[in-house]
């Protein structure tokens, strides 16, 4: 079996202990969208930049509920955080192109789960060559785009959508 290291990911998986406070809770708590890039507020969920990204427009959508599991949240929360990646994977192939996405989430610390406590959706743009030889030689990432430049982007394309209204029941 050939392995892959990748040793820049140890100090971020090997934090000592858990922090004091949820950081999507204190980011959705505050009124520092901005400042924290968090892009776009829905009603039971928010997206927010990845501050260590894989990749330029690595974004994350969490619930404003605190829950660790997918199990633990309300069907609406659930079905509002689909959509959002929906909405997410629309603007990310706009803005940048990509050949391809990835949509995750990770259940568990031991699933690689940065912030176990309270259950996030990873999505990120993913192109043919973004893992190359600066990434697994070098171990640097190379991202072309300021977090900032990236925001408002972003913003941009999350203010400017037409929503479809609402359906009447049948």
């Amino acid at each position: 079996m050939d392995r892959l290291w990748s040793p820049w990911r140890y100090g971020y998986v090997s934090k000592a202990g858990p922090a004091d406070a949820c950081i999507f809770c204190q980011k959705a708590a505050q009124s520092l969208d901005r400042e924290n890039f968090l892009v776009h507020r829905a009603r039971f969920n928010f997206v927010i930049l990845n501050l260590y990204p894989y990749t330029t427009g690595h974004l994350m959508i969490a619930p404003y509920a605190h829950q660790p599991t997918l199990e633990a949240l309300p069907e609406e929360t659930l079905h509002e955080m689909i959509s959002l990646a929906r909405r997410a994977e629309i603007h990310l192939r706009a803005l940048y192109k990509p050949q391809g996405l990835n949509l995750g989430v990770n259940v568990g610390e031991c699933a690689g789960a940065g912030v176990a406590g309270h259950i996030h959706m990873h999505v990120l743009p993913r192109w043919s060559a973004d893992s190359n030889f600066m990434t697994t030689i070098g171990e640097t990432r190379v991202l072309p785009e300021s977090l900032d430049v990236t925001y408002g982007k972003l913003l941009a394309r999350f203010k400017e959508e037409a929503l479809p209204a609402p359906q009447e029941p049948l």
